[in-house]
């Protein structure tokens, strides 16, 4: 579902650094987190993908941005049938996703709270450490899923599959902070 055209065309209106705080390797991150939640909660596997790469697409700062959920969710609207298709319904969670993830809700569709526990485990990037209680899905709860977020956060882990698969077909040289 995440193509390499679809992460350049987000990249291409990107405004801030590709691997800053809120960046590609945040974005891949809450990707795995959510693939994992996903296979525990039996969410919408592609509006969990779509979710992880949209919901930070639109930030304009990598401080408190009101809105970006929002506009990550407009992108998403200026996207779909070019980079991507999905029904209506499952468009609709996307959607709803991206718009509340900052909100803090933890009642929702099953899809809903895996994105939003896909992102929040990735929380200790800022130094903020995940706690059950502002997670979702029972599976998200678990001290030993917290833990495993936790490292791959801290230590800004880049998954394979970003250089490999999602920028292949972006030129990093052309962004100085990369």
């Amino acid at each position: 579902m995440i193509t390499s055209g679809l992460v350049k065309a987000i990249l291409d209106q990107y405004h801030l650094p590709i691997f800053g705080v809120h960046g590609v390797s945040h974005w891949a991150r809450v990707y795995d987190n959510g693939m994992r939640v996903a296979q525990q909660t039996q969410a919408s596997i592609p509006v969990v993908q779509l979710f992880s790469v949209f919901h930070d697409s639109r930030r304009v700062n990598e401080a408190i941005d009101p809105g970006h959920g929002r506009r990550g969710a407009e992108l998403a609207e200026a996207f779909r049938g070019v980079h991507f298709d999905l029904p209506d319904d499952e468009f609709e969670l996307l959607l709803q996703a991206c718009i509340h993830h900052t909100d803090g809700l933890t009642e929702g569709e099953i899809t809903l709270q895996t994105c939003w526990d896909a992102d929040r485990l990735d929380l200790a990037r800022v130094r903020i450490m995940p706690e059950p209680r502002f997670l979702c899905t029972p599976f998200a709860q678990d001290k030993a899923v917290i833990a495993w977020a936790n490292e791959r956060s801290r230590t800004r882990f880049v998954p394979q599959f970003v250089h490999q698969e999602w920028l292949a077909e972006f030129d990093l040289s052309t962004n100085a902070e990369a």
